[in-house]
């Protein structure tokens, strides 16, 4: 390492910036890297910082620097991207809670019961019955659609859906009710 402020160091060099840059390094790029390490506490994060400084500082070709005055460029934009980093952080930090999902998901148990139950009652049902069902329902069909698709009149579409969630809402709740379930007046319930 050369001592600072030497008449070597006070005159640009001839070669321009990528001089100045190539003798930066060379001579206080461990200085650099100490400071940003004093400022991080991280040798990898420093490395970045004083990378990230140079190219700052040097990514515009900036011309008239001499060893010295790029330090104090680079020390300025090591510090200024430790602060902007730390900022980042703390905005983050604000919203982070905002985004992250929680680890403890709720049991998919009774919705587990509920597909079996559905499954159980379609498969109960009459193979048109079902066919319409699961086109209206699962496929998105129109009315229209599922009688061309199966080849009958949009009429018995119509019959075919009715007559399937009549059977399916009164099972699926035959299966909700308690045993003996009364209404308030202690009579059983009539469906």
């Amino acid at each position: 390492m050369s001592v600072r402020g030497t008449a070597a160091d006070a005159a640009p060099r001839a070669d321009g910036w990528e001089g100045v840059v190539t003798g930066l390094v060379a001579q206080r790029g461990e200085a650099l890297t100490r400071y940003a390490f004093l400022l991080c506490g991280s040798a990898d994060d420093a490395a970045d910082l004083v990378q990230d400084a140079l190219v700052k500082t040097f990514g515009r070709l900036r011309n008239g620097f001499t060893v010295s005055s790029a330090e104090a460029y680079v020390r300025r934009a090591i510090l200024n991207g430790y602060l902007d980093g730390g900022r980042r952080r703390s905005r983050f930090r604000k919203i982070v809670h905002l985004t992250v999902t929680p680890q403890a998901e709720e049991s998919r148990a009774a919705a587990s019961g509920t597909r079996l139950d559905l499954r159980e009652q379609l498969l109960k049902l009459a193979p048109r019955e079902r066919s319409c069902v699961v086109l209206r329902y699962y496929e998105d069909l129109k009315v229209d659609d599922i009688a061309q698709w199966l080849g009958i009149s949009p009429g018995a579409v119509k019959r075919y859906l009715s007559d399937a969630l009549a059977k399916m809402a009164v099972a699926l709740h035959d299966d909700d009710e308690p045993a003996g379930a009364t209404n308030a007046q202690g009579a059983p319930h009539a469906y």
